[in-house]
């Protein structure tokens, strides 16, 4: 008797989050189906014209906009932005460089400043 292996699936906000893409912005097929662990593999490694497109120039997710930003996802709704941003967005909030940001990026570093802190006295 053999066992049948079954494809282990994902709900399509799960695949977008690793993909890190807007899952709003994806192909209806991407956004209406269930997507395989293969499927998600295989968009990882060659991705189509959508996905590259979506990397690229967005809208992209909170996280992905906070990590462009240097700050952290709390830091961006402090800031006040709770939407998708594009990169020309993006980059238009580094080039403005508006105070909230530039607290948030200080904010962030000191943060990482003192997780290292952290992590070399447990050495």
């Amino acid at each position: 008797m053999t066992s049948h292996k079954t494809a282990q699936t994902m709900k399509p906000a799960t695949a977008a989050k690793k993909l890190g893409v807007y899952l709003e912005a994806t192909p209806a097929r991407f956004q209406d189906g269930v997507v395989s662990r293969d499927e998600l593999n295989a968009l990882q490694t060659d991705p189509p014209e959508w996905l590259r497109e979506l990397r690229r120039t967005g809208p992209h997710p909170r996280q992905v906009v906070a990590a462009k930003l240097g700050v952290s996802i709390g830091g961006l709704a402090r800031g006040g932005i709770t939407d998708p941003l594009t990169t020309d967005e993006i980059d238009a909030l580094k080039a403005a460089n508006p105070d909230w940001l530039v607290r948030e990026r200080a904010t962030q570093a000191e943060v990482r400043k003192e997780t290292l802190r952290v992590k070399e006295k447990d050495r």
